[in-house]
């Protein structure tokens, strides 16, 4: 059981590195050149006052067991396995590589293939593919409240059962009968949360939205008969009609769905441009990964974003 006074990642970053700004690669491999440097990392963070013996039921010296992620008690010789309950648990993969997965997917905007991984890394695809679905678990952040000004929005992906079964291509609104159908809600200047919804029903999206979007907010939408309700459930509605051409109301400048629009404009490319083809069963994970990107664009560095939720 992890303790829960683990230090901020950023706080350890500021006072261990002294270069909060920027992050690169010679960085990462001067910082963690061995497995041991990363073990301590992990260490560092997760038991910042010290790793407490279970058997001792206090906090004592441990040192590194040879050849094994644990430390053991130095009094009674109880062992703590710090990758227990991280993306790391169960894995012979090295820590080296582990961090260096999650640099690659934290610097490449567009995304980092399994493939990429497993060029760069020397594993296995398998091994490649298991890595980046781990990662990509840390960047659910799909909770929360948004308030103020919020753009709610459908897109759809379309399946094609028929030639390739795990594939999605994507389509607009034509593929939404055969199609899968992602949903989102942006609040102006801040987070982004996405859902993979079964339809783009009033019965699925209304209570997304009352559950992610606080009463008493302004949301504007497109004319989808979906959103034709809110105005009776607490929230202010202003709409713009797609279908007349319209992206920006002709007489309020603040009702668009522009910031939605763009989250999708760059989701879409980068999906179909580095990944091929998703499964339908998967589509989440990938999308919750550029909500994460979305989530922490003005962050120090966005590896150190991923580094302190390693234990999520």
């Amino acid at each position: 059981m992890l303790q829960n006074n683990k230090k901020d990642v950023t706080v350890w970053l500021a006072k261990k590195l002294s270069r909060p700004m920027r992050y690169t690669i010679k960085d990462l491999h001067t910082d963690f050149p061995d497995d041991d440097a990363c073990l301590k990392w992990l260490v560092e963070y997760l038991y910042p006052d010290g790793i407490t013996c279970k058997k001792c039921e206090t906090v004592t010296k441990h040192y590194k067991v040879t050849g094994r992620k644990a430390y053991a008690c130095t009094q009674c010789g109880h062992h703590v396995h710090p990758t227990a309950g991280t993306i790391f648990h169960g894995s012979s993969t090295p820590l080296t590589l582990w961090f260096y997965a999650i640099y690659l997917m934290a610097a490449n905007k567009a995304g980092t293939s399994a493939k990429q991984i497993e060029r760069e890394l020397g594993v296995t695809y398998k091994t490649a593919w298991r890595m980046m679905h781990q990662i990509r678990k840390m960047m659910d952040e799909n909770e929360g409240t948004l308030s103020g000004e919020v753009e709610v929005d459908e897109t759809y992906v379309h399946a094609n059962v028929f030639k390739r079964s795990t594939a999605i291509r994507m389509y607009g609104p034509t593929g939404a009968r055969s199609g899968q159908i992602i949903f989102g809600m942006v609040e102006r200047g801040g987070r982004v949360i996405v859902k993979h919804v079964p339809t783009a029903g009033v019965r699925v999206l209304m209570p997304l939205i009352q559950r992610h979007i606080a009463p008493g907010a302004i949301i504007y939408s497109d004319e989808h008969g979906s959103y034709r309700s809110l105005h009776r459930r607490g929230y202010r509605h202003l709409t713009t009609v797609h279908s007349r051409h319209e992206h920006i109301h002709p007489v309020n400048e603040r009702n668009h769905t522009q910031n939605i629009e763009n989250f999708w404009s760059t989701w879409k490319p980068r999906v179909k441009g580095t990944f091929k083809h998703v499964s339908p069963k998967y589509i989440q994970v990938y999308v919750n990964e550029f909500a994460f990107r979305y989530n922490h664009r003005n962050s120090v560095s966005m590896f150190w974003s991923l580094m302190g939720r390693v234990d999520k």
